[in-house]
């Protein structure tokens, strides 16, 4: 079930869920707003070959309350709220429709998974052949809420919990595929 603006609010004052700063004029008809936060990573290009899922990533990060993503360019952001999820509630980020009609692509991993609690980081792509500016504090996203049908075994607890401001790609901490990289290898 989606949760509609009543069942948002009602979470909210309840403290089932957290979301700070918020205001009013966030809260929509079937989903909450999310703000730019200042944070941005740009991956080093200059020093970076070929991306690997197997090795960290070097990432420039950038504060600023503005920035121009170049046409066809890839930038990390994120949000300006810290949220909480409770174990039986689930996430989709989506892109704003105004935003999309500029040609700004928002989140290609929009799921957050019952139990996270952070800021959210925003995968971004300029699909545009002219550069596209961007400010702090604009409504970016939207966040729709989930009811899951029962409490899950397992609530989120992996490693982007608890993140702060923008953050890079953690692939390289998957040990779970381990073995299936030692089988290819044989």
């Amino acid at each position: 079930m989606i949760l509609s603006d009543k069942g948002i609010i009602k979470r909210i004052e309840e403290k089932e869920l957290y979301i700070e700063p918020l205001t009013t004029k966030q809260i929509q008809p079937a989903s909450l707003d999310l703000r730019l936060g200042g944070n941005y990573l740009r991956i080093r290009e200059n020093r970076v070959g070929v991306l690997s899922l197997e090795k960290e990533i070097e990432y420039e990060s950038v504060e600023s309350d503005e920035i121009i993503i170049p046409s066809h360019s890839f930038l990390l952001a994120t949000t300006m709220e810290y949220i909480k999820l409770p174990n039986n509630l689930t996430a989709f980020v989506e892109g704003r429709s105004s935003i999309g009609r500029m040609g700004l692509f928002i989140q290609n991993a929009g799921w957050v998974d019952p139990g996270f609690e952070g800021q959210i980081t925003l995968e971004l792509y300029n699909a545009n052949r002219l550069p596209l500016k961007l400010v702090k504090g604009w409504r970016i996203c939207q966040l729709v809420f989930a009811e899951m049908d029962q409490f899950p075994n397992h609530p989120y607890v992996g490693k982007y919990q608890g993140q702060i401001n923008t953050t890079g790609s953690r692939s390289f901490l998957d040990k779970d595929d381990e073995g299936l990289r030692k089988e290819k290898s044989q």
